[in-house]
């Protein structure tokens, strides 16, 4: 039963870190919005996957872009990560979710979906968040 609670916990750890005082994205509900401007690069969010403060990630987490403007790209910069959410005391193996915008013609507000995919050693996980993203030249 111990194991089932920290297992939800650190599922929720994952799809929380790094929003940055943003609640869970939902079409219903708040959506942070980010702004960037042509050639810019911001971190997004930290992605790890932790249990008992420890790291069961088996390669770096991946995502890719479900939905959003041609111009932005993500990628993860793999790294060690605290996870505070999860109040570890110690940095685990996870990454940082690094948004970039190419050349941008015109001012834009788009809403951005990404899917951040987990291989653990217990299988495999994934999660969606969203944002708008505003872009300037």
């Amino acid at each position: 039963m111990r194991f089932i609670s920290r297992t939800l916990l650190a599922l929720s750890c994952c799809c929380l870190a790094g929003l940055y005082g943003g609640t869970s994205a939902s079409a219903e509900g708040f959506v942070p919005t980010i702004s960037l401007k042509s050639g810019e690069s911001i971190d997004l969010m930290n992605v790890f996957f932790v249990v008992n403060c420890r790291s069961v990630l088996k390669a770096t987490p991946q995502v890719e872009i479900l939905d959003g403007p041609p111009q932005v790209s993500a990628a993860v910069r793999e790294g060690m990560v605290l996870p505070r959410i999860a109040n570890c005391a110690k940095p685990v193996k996870g990454g940082t979710i690094v948004l970039t915008a190419g050349e941008v013609d015109d001012t834009s507000n788009t809403r951005l979906t990404l899917r951040i995919k987990y291989q653990g050693k217990d299988g495999d996980r994934q999660s969606t968040v969203v944002y708008n993203v505003a872009l300037f030249p």
